[in-house]
């Protein structure tokens, strides 16, 4: 039972970096110390998705999951939780390579709004 706990934080945690990674730049006008955490989290993020890496948290929790009995999964996260609401054909390495894309533009958008913000508020 505990290792099945454990795993389902771990996917909490991964599912609770993802959002960080994709809205945290539009938090950082309230926070301002957030950019130092966030920019990291997100080059890294981007690295993962642009490369075709799995994120380490993926094995962890199928190491988890069989220590309790379960099955593991196979491909990345993203594959086995999302694909199949996001991407019915499958992921690809080209669909990877956008969501990195898409990771980096998101926030820049957010980035530029914070940095307008704080320029207009001098």
């Amino acid at each position: 039972m505990i290792w099945r706990t454990l795993a389902d934080l771990v996917l909490l945690i991964h599912i609770a970096f993802i959002v960080f990674v994709i809205m945290g730049g539009f938090f950082a006008s309230r926070w301002r110390r957030l950019p130092w955490v966030h920019l990291p989290a997100a080059a890294w993020a981007a690295a993962l998705e642009l490369g075709s890496w799995i994120c380490p948290l993926t094995p962890l929790e199928n190491w988890l999951r069989q220590a309790s009995g379960e099955a593991g999964y196979a491909g990345g996260f993203i594959e086995h939780y999302l694909v199949r609401v996001i991407y019915p054909i499958g992921l690809t390495p080209d669909i990877q390579v956008y969501i990195g894309l898409g990771v980096l533009l998101i926030n820049g958008v957010a980035y530029s709004i914070v940095w307008r913000s704080r320029v207009k508020s001098k």
